[in-house]
């Protein structure tokens, strides 16, 4: 059984027998149709080896690395010396760093291919410039440069820093407009940014970031899991029903299949909002865990790992996220601010959640209308709202009563309101206050979320919707919250909490064997009081 990839490096698929979920098609096309290319993707996503594929195939051809794969005998171009920039290699905080460092990349690549007379400069821009002057007329080069924007990423709050290293990064993109010594380019970064003239009007680089044609160039699809991974579905499946592995059915294939695409799929950056793909690097830890653990674990890879990426950390510093945008599935963007986002010093907050993978396409995208994006699978809704915790809470308060039992599976009234009132005791009111019902819904919603828990808020039925439930395979929790900052209204607001669970049968739809459990509770904002002061389990008849 070939082993599943750890490098970003194609040579390492053939060295350590690694599986290549075969991407050559799209680059194929990608290379035949375009010179200068860009396309944005979320960290972890296989944009590094998308380029480093790219990159071996300019410079040293298919063989050996590329046989068995669809390109192999139709790849055709000749050989490239090729510049791989990755500016995850260069200073972030320093700009003369910075410079220094890119620099010394790009005399390290001429003295490596023998490129004579190169004019010394400490300027990046005015050195890959000499350094195209000093190459002789039929050479031409390929320049691969990978995540673009970690610099501007990096001081997302310091805007004086952001500004030095953005004019020097555009500058550089400028001096390559029209290079004949170019003879393909490819950029990739997290964000898409008018104001580092990658997208400029009268840039020639063409942004593929949700190009039809490429959607699914970066991540994979439902059938290339089933047709490179199986032996690791098949394992994964004997492990779980016990049996062999040549005793798996179709069947309890898809079954699996359907299973991983609630938990990994769904990233949409297909314009014509068709083609979806999984996470790329969740997938893989996920199947590796089945062959180390020898058992079935859908992990939040995404973000213990991988999904926190520092720009919406540095962002969440000095900006509050909309809480209640992000609870409903779908948030409306107007286009401009969606395709054109000027800088990441006033970008959209949803935007900015999409282009980090947060938030995903829910619309094609349409001039003539807004475009909506909305979360994307389980595994990075739990992400998103345990990211929200960490910005709204102060501290962690543990979802577990003794022996790692969730105290809302089976703690009592008394447990749950406990818990709540402790969640809410450690809020930030400053930046969070809790001044209405819907606020107190979100917040406590954004915590359950982020502990994992199977959420539905505002559930509707037939004859209403109620604020909370909370399932377990054995138990629902129901929550009807009311709000006031008056203890004289407390009683008044739980009465009518219980009279509407009572009469619109809160928590019935659908309930199977679970045991229902149904509270009713009003929340004192009064700030020398700030938690839930009445409550009542209410009664079935």
């Amino acid at each position: 059984m070939k082993l599943i990839a750890q490098s970003e490096n194609i040579e390492d698929f053939l060295d350590s027998n690694y599986i290549y979920v075969d991407k050559t098609e799209y680059i194929y096309n990608l290379t035949k149709n375009y010179k200068r290319v860009f396309f944005s993707r979320p960290r972890r996503f296989g944009k590094s080896l998308t380029l480093n594929t790219i990159g071996t195939l300019f410079e040293k051809g298919v063989e050996p690395y590329f046989k068995g794969t669809w390109i192999y005998d139709k790849w055709d171009q000749n050989k490239y010396p090729v510049l791989h920039l990755s500016f995850l290699e260069y200073q972030t905080t320093d700009l003369s760093e910075f410079k220094r460092r890119l620099c010394l990349s790009i005399y390290k690549f001429a003295e490596a291919h023998n490129i004579k007379n190169l004019l010394e400069d400490k300027e990046p821009s005015v050195l890959i410039v000499n350094l195209f002057d000093a190459m002789k007329d039929e050479q031409r080069v390929v320049l691969l440069i990978d995540e673009y924007d970690c610099q501007l990423t990096a001081n997302i709050n310091n805007p004086p820093l952001y500004d030095d290293f953005r004019n020097c990064i555009r500058d550089f993109y400028a001096a390559l407009k029209g290079k004949k010594q170019i003879k393909f380019l490819a950029v990739t970064g997290v964000t898409r940014l008018k104001d580092v003239s990658i997208f400029s009007v009268g840039s020639d680089i063409k942004d593929l970031s949700y190009d039809h044609a490429f959607s699914q160039m970066i991540g994979f699809t439902r059938e290339e899991i089933q047709k490179f991974y199986i032996d690791y579905i098949k394992l994964g499946i004997s492990y779980e029903k016990h049996i062999k592995t040549d005793s798996v059915t179709d069947a309890d294939i898809e079954e699996f299949l359907n299973r991983m695409a609630e938990q990994y799929d769904s990233y949409c950056f297909d314009e014509f909002y068709e083609n979806k793909v999984f996470s790329t690097y969740s997938v893989n830890k996920f199947l590796q865990a089945i062959f180390q653990k020898q058992r079935v674990v859908f992990g939040d890879y995404w973000y213990d790992v991988g999904g926190l990426p520092s720009i919406l950390m540095n962002y969440m510093e000095s900006h509050n996220l909309n809480i209640n945008n992000l609870l409903t599935s779908e948030i409306a963007i107007p286009y401009n601010d969606f395709v054109n986002p000027t800088s990441l010093i006033d970008i959209n907050k949803s935007v900015l959640m999409c282009q980090t993978g947060y938030l995903t396409l829910k619309s094609e995208i349409d001039r003539d209308d807004d475009v909506i994006l909305g979360t994307v699978n389980r595994e990075v809704r739990s992400a998103l709202f345990s990211l929200l915790t960490l910005r709204i809470y102060e501290r962690n308060v543990s979802p577990y009563a003794s022996g790692k039992k969730y105290v809302l599976e089976q703690g009592s009234t008394d447990d749950i309101i406990s818990l709540f009132n402790s969640v809410l005791a450690v809020l930030s009111y400053d930046k969070y206050p809790v001044n209405d019902e819907p606020t107190l819904r979100a917040l406590l919603q954004v915590y359950l979320l982020g502990k994992n828990h199977d959420v539905r808020v505002e559930q509707h039925n037939s004859k209403g919707r109620s604020d909370i439930i909370v399932n377990f395979p054995k138990r629902r929790v129901v929550l009807e919250l009311k709000y006031t900052d008056k203890a004289s209204e407390e009683q008044k607001k739980l009465d009518e909490a219980e009279k509407q669970i009572i009469e619109k049968g809160y928590g019935l739809e659908n309930l199977g064997d679970r045991d229902l459990l149904q509270i009713a509770c009003v929340f004192n904002g009064d700030k020398n009081k700030r938690q839930i002061t009445i409550f009542k389990t209410v009664e079935r008849t």
